[in-house]
């Protein structure tokens, strides 16, 4: 007789006999891998299209291959496909990569938290972005940039004044506006190439709240015009109804909370007013796999509305090239 931690008497159990134990055929029996699915030769590459088709198609192997076939389909389908990007995204030097993207259709839409606006806008003024925070602490200057937050809010206020959402008021303002570095700006791209753009805060995170010409009633208002019209594009990722045609494709870069959240949101928003969002592919790029990137955008929206979400992890500087190059092969494109 034996006692629990509770003092409770427990039993012994009898002894298990392993000389009864039953066994199965290895040939008889159903694996999870196979030498088909192992990596093929790299020796011999030609192309990131050839290189994808040299990754296992097993786990990320296998993903990357899937999200390359659904973006592709999305595009040939004429379904939206939407990136949402953090600011690390920008920092890391990819707004060139995905231009490139949006200039063959692999980008119908932009939504961006703040932090992602602030390091592009620096970019665009002056070719040179992100802090070294720890030593900005020390001195009490992280943020205080003048041009960054005098120049954003006068532009977010008198677009929000015109009736405009922040994206689009940012968008307007580079519109046909020579800037020193525009050439490397995502936003200033998208102006160009008349690419939405959405813009999502959390007042009070973003250096530019704190300016003392950061207005928080337009800021909010902006920001809820950018949601309704951020939510009216996730409403269209579905499959057309009564169709077995391709469905859209979400995109979260880089944003471990917000983005998802706001994501998880327009969803909501949109099956509460009737919309079918059924198929809709959701991928998450990033380089730790996050509670809520994971949840709100790879397993909750798909195992609800019938779709599949992916989560490829690892630096973004080596995941999104890597992906455009496979999307702008044109010798695998099937288009």
């Amino acid at each position: 007789m034996t006692r629990s931690l509770h003092g409770r008497p427990l039993a012994t159990p009898p002894e298990l006999r392993l000389n009864d134990l039953s066994t199965i055929s290895l040939g008889e029996r159903s694996s999870k891998v196979a030498v088909g699915d192992f990596a093929r030769s790299v020796r011999n590459i030609d192309g990131a299209a050839s290189l994808l088709e040299a990754f296992p198609r097993i786990l990320g192997g296998q993903a990357i291959r899937e999200v390359v076939a659904a973006l592709r389909a999305a595009r040939r389908g004429h379904r939206p496909i939407i990136w949402g990007l953090g600011g690390h995204v920008i920092k890391v030097g990819l707004a060139p990569v995905l231009l490139e993207l949006a200039a063959e259709g692999f980008v119908d839409v932009l939504a961006l938290n703040g932090a992602a606006v602030i390091h592009d806008f620096e970019i665009a003024l002056a070719g040179h972005t992100s802090q070294d925070v720890q030593v900005a602490l020390e001195r009490g200057d992280f943020g205080m940039t003048e041009e960054t937050g005098t120049l954003l809010n006068e532009i977010y206020a008198g677009g929000v004044r015109a009736g405009l959402g922040l994206g689009e008021a940012l968008t307007e303002h580079m519109r046909g506006r020579s800037l020193p570095f525009g050439e490397h700006s995502l936003l200033a791209g998208a102006a160009r190439l008349r690419i939405p753009v959405s813009v999502h805060l959390a007042l009070g995170t973003d250096t530019s709240h704190f300016h003392p010409s950061a207005a928080w009633d337009l800021l909010g208002t902006g920001a809820r015009r950018d949601f309704a019209r951020f939510s009216a594009w996730v409403a269209e990722l579905g499959r057309i109804p009564d169709t077995d045609g391709p469905a859209g494709v979400y995109l979260n870069v880089g944003s471990a909370v917000l983005l998802p959240e706001v994501f998880l949101k327009a969803i909501t928003v949109a099956r509460n007013l009737g919309r079918d969002l059924t198929g809709m592919v959701t991928v998450c790029l990033d380089f730790l796999a996050q509670y809520r990137s994971t949840e709100n955008v790879v397993r909750r929206p798909p195992a609800a509305l019938g779709g599949k979400g992916y989560f490829l992890c690892g630096h973004h500087e080596i995941q999104i090239p890597l992906l455009a190059a496979a999307l702008l092969d044109r010798r695998a494109t099937g288009d």
